[in-house]
């Protein structure tokens, strides 16, 4: 069967030199400003102290005999024993080093974005803008806000955080100018989010995904990720109408802007031109967010971008049928999806297409595939692993040495990524458990092990 073309050993030295480098920079802590996207951080550090030298090993040969035996213990312990698949190749040669049910589809929770990531990067470059804009009717009177799927979109937002998002103040500033030159000072105000199509929740989301605070329901125009408030920075509350919910928060900046706004927000379509836009962060930050705090939503979006970029329909099917083509077009195998986001139960992966993938975009061989990468988190230092491999516990050695992708339903612990040893090794890893008593912190075995293997 088709395989991605094996990693070159510059690409994988490059991260072998970037976790180093990790580890001797100090601890640096994420500045998180609200609901709005966490700083893109490539080469995040942590205070994973005494774990490694200033300079890596000369790179050994790592014997596959002797990677399944140290992963033989911490792979038996309960939760883990059972449903539990992997893959670990060298991150040099792309030589297989251990494999157990590798071709074996799975549930893969939030891994799923890395097939995500890759796929909106494909598809549309890592330089491509979302744009939110302002319409005017000027036969009804009305201005129509538009989403063009920036789930990032934001009310106000600090004029010094990185990166800069979209926000409704700026536009509303714009689109107040405009009017002013039309000499309109009062308007009614319509909304617009037919960019997307389809149900907003697919099959496979729980019911309680929504009223707890996991996701919200997928529109082209959302505010904060649909979150009603905007400081929670978590799950926290979300709309079940984030369109309305978003145009109405446009309808007070704009009154704010001195234009006064009649009535309550409505379905509208925009027609014409714009008179006012603002553009998201490039899609490459928007991708390293999206890996580093593992956002639903804005995975959701970037699936619908992919659809659009394909010529499929922008709904949870066209978007993950687009997907599974670029994956296919990729070489990569084992993919089967229900959302992009991994919060349905109905996706399938396999540990050998999510490693395939994370080679395929380490290799450099693809820099416009890099975001995919620099966007993983780092094991007690970023993202959803800024919580893991902490001191005190019995993985913290391989703190600032693992970067990878969480994935986290009931009953579903994954975690993807790369992590090097003390021999100079750099191996890449899909670790994926489907068993009820399996956590995430229990997986942070598996890379801790390989990475003090010494294993030549």
């Amino acid at each position: 069967m088709p395989r991605v073309r094996r990693v070159r050993g510059e690409g994988l030295l490059a991260l072998a030199l970037l976790n180093i480098f990790v580890l001797i920079a100090g601890f640096v802590a994420l500045d998180v400003i609200e609901a709005r996207p966490l700083p893109a951080v490539p080469n995040p550090v942590t205070n994973a102290e005494g774990v490694a030298a200033a300079e890596p090993a000369a790179s050994t040969p790592a014997d596959p005999e002797r990677i399944a035996d140290i992963l033989d213990d911490p792979m038996s312990s309960p939760g883990l024993e059972e449903g539990l698949s992997g893959y670990v190749v060298d991150g040099t040669t792309g030589e297989t080093l251990f494999e157990s049910d590798a071709d074996t589809p799975v549930t893969p929770a939030s891994t799923t974005k890395i097939a995500t990531a890759v796929a909106v990067l494909d598809t549309v470059g890592p330089d491509h803008v979302l744009r939110t804009e302002a319409y005017l009717d000027t036969g009804a009177n009305r201005v129509v806000l538009r989403g063009g799927g920036d789930t990032t979109l934001t009310a106000t937002a600090d004029s010094a955080a990185y990166p800069q998002v979209a926000t409704l103040e700026e536009l509303a500033a714009r689109t107040a100018e405009a009017l002013a030159a039309e000499g309109v000072d009062a308007v009614s105000l319509g909304y617009d989010d037919s960019l997307f199509t389809g149900p907003g929740t697919p099959e496979g989301w729980k019911p309680n995904y929504v009223p707890e605070g996991n996701a919200a329901p997928v529109t082209a125009l959302m505010l904060d990720s649909g979150r009603v408030s905007p400081e929670a920075s978590g799950y926290g509350s979300r709309t079940t109408e984030p369109s309305l919910h978003a145009a109405r928060a446009f309808a007070e900046q704009l009154e704010r802007a001195g234009v006064e706004v009649e009535g309550e927000p409505s379905e509208a379509t925009a027609s014409g031109e714009p008179v006012a836009s603002v553009e998201s962060a490039p899609m490459a930050s928007l991708v390293e967010f999206m890996m580093l705090a593992s956002d639903n939503i804005l995975a959701e979006s970037m699936g619908r971008i992919t659809a659009i970029g394909t010529g499929e329909e922008p709904t949870f099917d066209g978007a993950t049928a687009a997907t599974e083509r670029i994956m296919s077009g990729l070489g990569v195998e084992g993919v089967s999806l229900t959302d992009n986001s991994g919060l349905s139960t109905r996706n399938r992966i396999t540990p050998r297409a999510l490693v395939e993938l994370l080679e395929l975009v380490a290799s450099g061989e693809r820099p416009d595939l890099g975001a995919a990468v620099t966007g993983l988190p780092t094991a007690h230092a970023t993202g959803t692993l800024a919580g893991r491999y902490t001191e005190g516990s019995s993985a913290h050695d391989a703190a600032g040495l693992v970067r990878g992708k969480t994935g986290t339903l009931n009953g579903v612990a994954t975690l993807a990524g790369t992590v090097h040893d003390r021999e100079g090794n750099v191996f890449v890893f899909a670790f994926m458990a489907n068993n009820p008593a399996a956590s995430g912190y229990q997986l942070d075995a598996l890379p801790a092990a390989l990475s003090r293997c010494g294993c030549s």
